[in-house]
């Protein structure tokens, strides 16, 4: 059995929404000490608040090809969908969207999901939009093997 699925290898070899958004209305950078992988996730948001989908959405990461799978797929998962189902994106989703990852890779779709709540916040605290703390929450830092 291979180590990782078709989807990984493809999402690795040929990443989609790589790049900046120079004027992103949110911007979440996350990263892991223990093995150097860091995401910087960009959103570009329009509507009205409580309303506002999620219409570019670009990623740069330092890191391993899980990583880069597991940002590529984040960003494919919430392009086009309100901000409200962007912020539910759990790194399971992106570890089934990705017909899953090896045990000591999950922390990658870890920091994919931190990424993109880190963003949403951002775009939050730069417009004054009101939010439960509780959503922002951080947890312990994602372990990896390597």
């Amino acid at each position: 059995m291979a180590l990782y699925s078709e989807k990984v290898m493809d999402h690795f070899r040929n990443p989609r929404n790589v790049g900046v958004i120079e004027d992103a209305d949110g911007v979440g950078e996350v990263g892991n000490a223990k093995c150097g992988d860091i995401m910087k996730i960009y959103l570009k948001i329009e509507g009205e608040p409580g309303h506002e989908i999620v219409t570019d959405v670009k990623f740069e990461t330092f890191g391993c090809g899980s990583a880069i799978a597991s940002s590529s797929m984040a960003t494919e998962l919430i392009m086009g969908k309100p901000l409200s189902e962007a912020l539910t994106l759990t790194n399971r989703a992106v570890t089934e969207a990705l017909d899953g990852l090896p045990a000591h890779k999950l922390h990658c779709s870890v920091l994919a999901e931190e990424a993109i709540k880190a963003a949403v916040k951002d775009y939050f605290d730069r417009n004054g939009i009101a939010y439960d703390p509780e959503l922002f929450k951080e947890g312990p830092e994602p372990s990896c093997a390597v």
